[in-house]
């Protein structure tokens, strides 16, 4: 009963009332709220207010600190809404957070069956909301309904068998009446897909394979029967153009992933960027990055919508910094190349042709006594958010930069089991370092570079008051300047930052919000 009447308190409080799709679609403008993944559908990343500016970011303090007690890695993007805050925690936890004081109001947790085998860590990465319903995707590959108010759970639809291999991380996208959610498990020699529920039912609408089937476009290049474990997982969530009603995700890497002699061919659509009909889940076009990709290298990025000037006219773009070393500017409505420039140490190829096919460069393949191949296997820019600033025009995205020893054996194939054969090794002499890259979309030209003490780990955050936050691994948070890559504040959380920041209005003041070890911190001016 007291939870029952502290969430009432709380509702009437704050007046939070159901989110619209009008509010879905307007999300950029709203500056109480964070509605989505990206910020906007578009994925910018980026904030309009100004309030913690260039002038004063430097008296930037905490606010509030909510602790999890949760071990793992904590990668949540925090919905903010009517008052409250909703993140999701490692291990299928998640909380509504008051955001005046970050006390919780409830709490939804279950635990993770036994069995269930995943690739890099117990991670969730966020919410979706639409009405007053919020949706998250289970570790054990299912998809979750639960009330925002009470933290109760409405429905739960299976999305696959978790025993396979597959599991499910990426925040949910909300088009229209759907929840459109990727997949994990390319490491288990799952084959993946994007998969579009009701909102209402939880009933699969559609699902798009990634790995082309026998009597599908792209078939044909995978030999034999190896589509049936071909990874292209999609862990990372796409964007939607509303005006085209594309969706728009990355997919990762093929299965196995070092050992291409058992998976000849191009194998589409791995490492691509796929551009689906959100209503459908017809295939409008795609775009390989890595053909036939034997370094491990998804492309499971946030694509970030932009209108761009190319050659004198006004293209509707979609921006990638990929993982093989590469910045890719496509035409996101029908998948052309228009930009692609290196922006770290590549060896593998020496340019992109103009039909966007990597011009190679002989012996960068794993071998069984090992070989050096650059970028390492982190890439190049990874998973970590990337953010789009329309205020200064660049791109802002964190980099790996160096190169890594790349081995392959032949490994039998075993349903549900690890399935990448072989692996990676450093360099001693060489170590991978790391950078946060501003890049001009047009051109892809690097407008600044910031060097990191180490290999990134945070995603970025843009705003009109002319800064990029971030985090690294040391567990520091910090504010660059974004027209030229100045450190201007930086603080320590205690806990290394693998999540992307957040901001939001509330009572009047911006702050700014993020995941830090094991907690959630917010911070604002005095």
């Amino acid at each position: 009963m007291r939870t029952l009447v502290l969430v009432l308190a709380v509702t009437l409080a704050f007046g939070a009332g159901p989110v619209t799709e009008k509010q879905l679609l307007e999300a950029q403008r709203d500056p109480g709220s964070w509605l989505h993944y990206g910020r906007n559908y578009a994925a910018w990343r980026y904030s309009e207010q100004t309030g913690i500016n260039a002038s004063n970011v430097a008296r930037l303090a905490p606010r509030w600190i909510y602790q999890t007690g949760v071990n793992g890695k904590f990668e949540t993007t925090p919905i903010v809404h009517g008052g409250l805050m909703y993140i999701t925690a490692p291990s299928n936890h998640s909380y509504a957070l008051d955001l005046a004081t970050g006390r919780p109001i409830w709490h939804h947790y279950k635990p993770v069956p036994r069995g269930v085998n995943v690739c890099c860590g117990q991670v969730n990465r966020g919410f979706a909301m639409l009405g007053d319903t919020l949706y998250k995707v289970s570790l054990e590959a299912t998809l979750q309904a639960i009330d925002s108010k009470t933290g109760q759970l409405l429905w739960e639809t299976p999305v696959e068998d978790p025993k396979r291999g597959y599991s499910t991380t990426a925040t949910p996208l909300i088009v229209k009446n759907s929840v459109i959610v990727g997949m994990a498990g390319a490491e288990f020699g799952t084959r993946g897909f994007i998969d579009s529920y009701d909102a209402t039912t939880g009933k699969r609408l559609w699902r798009f394979w990634t790995v082309a089937g026998p009597g599908e476009p792209g078939a044909e290049s995978w030999a034999g029967d190896s589509w049936k474990r071909g990874g292209a997982s999609t862990w990372v969530t796409g964007s939607y153009d509303p005006e085209l009603n594309l969706t728009y995700w990355g997919t990762g890497n093929p299965g196995p992933d070092f050992d291409g002699s058992v998976r000849k061919g191009d194998n589409l659509y791995s490492c691509s960027l796929v551009a689906v009909d959100a209503t459908t889940g017809k295939l409008k076009w795609h775009f390989q990055f890595t053909p036939h990709d034997v370094h491990d290298w998804d492309s499971t990025h946030d694509p970030v919508l932009v209108d761009l000037d190319h050659n004198g006219r006004k293209v509707k773009a979609v921006l990638i910094a990929n993982r093989n070393g590469f910045y890719y500017a496509l035409d996101r409505t029908n998948g052309k190349m228009l930009t692609a420039k290196a922006y770290t140490q590549v060896s593998w190829a020496d340019g992109i042709r103009p039909d966007g096919r990597p011009n190679l460069i002989a012996g960068q393949d794993p071998t069984e006594d090992g070989n050096k191949s650059c970028p390492g296997i982190g890439g190049g820019h990874n998973w970590q958010a990337t953010t789009y600033s329309p205020a200064t025009g660049l791109y802002y995205f964190p980099t790996t930069d160096g190169c890594q020893i790349y081995f392959k054996y032949a490994q039998e194939y075993v349903d549900g089991l690890w399935y990448q054969a072989s692996t990676t090794q450093g360099i001693g002499d060489e170590p991978l370092v790391g950078s946060i890259v501003a890049v001009k979309p047009a051109s892809g030209e690097i407008a600044w570079r910031y060097r990191l003490v180490s290999t990134p780990t945070s995603g970025l955050l843009s705003t009109a008051g002319g800064l990029v936050f971030g985090g690294d691994r040391e567990g520091y948070v910090f504010a660059l300047d974004s027209a030229t890559g100045k450190v201007l504040w930086r603080f320590q959380t205690g806990g290394m930052v693998i999540a992307p920041p957040i901001s939001y209005e509330f009572r009047g003041k911006q702050y700014i919000a993020i995941a830090a070890g094991s907690a959630m911190m917010t911070f604002s001016l005095p």
